[in-house]
């Protein structure tokens, strides 16, 4: 066996990574929502970003970016382009002009009231419990990994 081979052999395959299951599992979403959110004019990005905001709306763009685990680098052209759609309106904050604030247009809340059936937990396969505690031990692995990351900071 020659010293490539022992390195090959040692080494994992690619599917044997959890990183990559997780990875690819959210490429998949990705698939399976494009043709739900091609319909309302969304990308899967800007749709979280409305959902978000039908939650908790008239928030700071850090706020939003928290919710949404991004950065405001990430986060300011999907606000800029659900602004050019009228999605959204984007704001200075009347008491820390320093602070800009997010509010939902008349359309943006409209969209909830046009959103099509937007689950894809029979797409699963998983029974209502097994995929609300998959749900439930993803969020745990992304808040573990957080706090994993801040604590090396």
């Amino acid at each position: 066996m020659t010293s490539t081979d022992k390195a090959t052999a040692a080494s994992p395959a690619l599917s044997d990574f959890l990183c990559f299951a997780v990875y690819s599992a959210n490429l998949a979403f990705g698939k399976a929502y494009k043709p739900i959110l091609e319909q309302l004019g969304l990308t899967y990005p800007q749709y979280i970003t409305i959902v978000a905001l039908w939650e908790e709306d008239n928030v700071t763009v850090g706020r939003l970016g928290e919710k949404l685990f991004l950065e405001s680098n990430t986060l300011t052209p999907i606000l800029k382009k659900l602004e050019a759609m009228s999605f959204l309106e984007r704001h200075r904050d009347t008491v820390d002009e320093r602070l800009v604030r997010i509010r939902l247009t008349r359309s943006g809340r409209s969209l909830r009231e046009k959103q099509l059936e937007m689950c894809l937990s029979d797409a699963t396969g998983l029974t209502p419990d097994g995929f609300a505690q998959l749900r439930k031990a993803i969020a745990t692995l992304r808040d573990n990994l957080i706090q994993s990351t801040r604590a090396g900071e």
